[in-house]
């Protein structure tokens, strides 16, 4: 969606030390136009970005405006599941069979290779994030959770939910958060343990893949706020801004309006 029909603007990172800048007028093309480009000291990075702004036209939106202002509404105010977008699987999702064979011997390059292990484990995420959206504990928490601070890779456990806890929840500075699966064990406990263990054993061969691959296990919120979501209803259709942070997906929040 929008890598392949979006207007961006990006910042790329081209590793040149010791060489003159070229002139960067020479890839322009009708679709690409350079807006502005300087030196610095430091690699720019895959992932080094606070996140991305958003301005989406659903061009021919027909409803009920009043059920989409709700929904809207209640995800201002109380966020959405956090879900990996379709585009980390590949068309028709052959990213994670690609991520079987390789457990099973396949050989395929590096760079593809990492690829494929993100999608593996984007897809088991996804899959326990479903199961706490069926049980409507995704954004509530449970008893054994681990809780990961807003906007932050800091986490930390606790068995029993304290009103304090709960507080904190209630106000989104933390939220509940899924294991992105590999080598460690894992700190949920209790009732999250639970469901954890559920979705693991159902797909135990990519989890094995990705601990035999020596990818360490990590957290990721089940919540994400879409920050200063605003929306109009025009003419062409309705019209969404709103800023997410590094990794979340603008497709999962669509999801949520598309589905009511």
């Amino acid at each position: 969606l929008k890598d392949r029909h979006a207007i961006t603007t990006q910042w790329f990172s081209v590793w040149l030390p010791g060489k003159e800048s070229p002139d960067w007028s020479l890839i322009e093309t009708p679709e690409i136009k350079v807006l502005y480009a300087t030196r610095h000291s430091k690699k720019l990075k895959r992932g080094v970005l606070s996140g991305n702004q958003f301005t989406l036209l659903i061009r021919d939106w027909q409803g009920d405006q009043a059920v989409m202002e709700n929904q809207l509404q209640l995800i201002k105010e109380q966020g959405f599941p956090n879900y990996f977008g379709d585009q980390r699987f590949g068309r028709q999702g052959q990213n994670v069979n690609k991520a079987l064979a390789i457990f099973q011997g396949e050989k395929i390059k590096r760079e593809q290779r990492g690829i494929y292990l993100s999608a593996a484990r984007s897809y088991l995420f996804n899959h326990l994030l479903s199961k706490r959206v069926h049980g409507n504990t995704w954004n509530q928490g449970l008893h054994g959770d681990v809780f990961i601070f807003d906007q932050s890779n800091s986490y930390f456990k606790t068995d029993q939910l304290d009103p304090s806890t709960l507080d904190r929840l209630n106000a989104g500075e933390i939220h509940p958060a899924g294991i992105m699966a590999g080598k460690g064990e894992t700190e949920t406990s209790l009732e999250a343990l639970i469901i954890e263990e559920e979705v693991i054993s159902h797909y135990q061969p990519l989890v094995n893949g990705l601990i035999k691959f020596g990818l360490m296990s990590d957290r990721r919120s089940f919540r994400v706020f879409a920050g200063d979501l605003q929306w109009e209803f025009q003419e062409e259709g309705l019209l969404l801004k709103f800023f997410l942070p590094s990794g979340s997906y603008a497709t999962a929040l669509l999801r949520e309006l598309i589905k009511i």
